[in-house]
């Protein structure tokens, strides 16, 4: 089975469009959706990132559909940043959109907590690279995933004095982290997981940027998800 092109569409969300990439496996059965969120809008970040990419096509590769929307003010999404509250809400409408695409669907139900919680949803993945990684720690308090994936995750004090109070995450939460990372130090990234007693992936040799460890990151992925 050929696996189809990469698809760029539009979607509706809360303040106008949201850029978005999906990438569908050449698979019968789709396992879940994988929805990658890319690093800082304000810092060159966007859904072509080279990070975010690997990080789909890992998962396209274990048979998710890997979308990878445009923050706010990215490509042609539409919006202005807002530090990852509204962030979190669009992801969560491209989300809805793809369970309704995908998945087995029925009505949302009236006054639910969560936007897809009525029917039969796919399986949800979410993953994030460094601000998008913070985002994705938001989306899943809202919309518990099967798994979530954090890279180079934006947490306490980071580069250009920004701060980011990450929230828990579930105790299955896959983190990656390089040694040498300057922007996000790793020092951040065990303080906020030592009370949780989070595993933390670290990458020797690597910074914020993964430079050629992109084929590490991914087969981080492949070994540690479950057949």
């Amino acid at each position: 089975m050929t696996r189809p092109a990469p698809e760029r569409v539009l979607l509706q969300g809360p303040v106008g469009n949201i850029e978005v990439v999906i990438e569908v496996p050449a698979v019968a059965t789709f396992r879940g959706i994988a929805l990658v969120a890319h690093p800082h809008p304000l810092f060159g970040g966007s859904l072509d990132n080279k990070v975010a990419q690997s990080a789909a096509r890992a998962f396209v590769e274990l048979g998710f559909i890997a979308v990878r929307p445009n923050f706010r003010g990215v490509g042609a999404t539409q919006g202005e940043h807002d530090h990852g509250d509204g962030e979190a809400d669009d992801l969560i409408a491209v989300l809805q959109q793809m369970q309704t695409r995908f998945g087995a669907q029925s009505p949302i139900a009236a006054g639910a907590q969560s936007p897809i919680a009525a029917g039969t949803p796919l399986p949800v993945v979410l993953a994030g690279y460094s601000f998008g990684a913070y985002v994705q720690m938001r989306v899943a308090q809202r919309v518990p995933p099967q798994r979530l994936v954090l890279i180079a995750p934006a947490t306490g004090l980071v580069a250009a004095g920004r701060k980011y109070d990450a929230p828990n995450v579930p105790a299955d939460t896959l983190v990656i982290h390089g040694d040498l990372d300057e922007t996000v130090p790793l020092a951040n990234v065990l303080a906020w997981a030592a009370p949780q007693e989070l595993p933390v992936v670290v990458l020797p040799g690597c910074d914020h940027f993964f430079h050629r460890k992109l084929h590490v990151i991914r087969a981080v992925i492949a070994r540690t998800w479950p057949s």
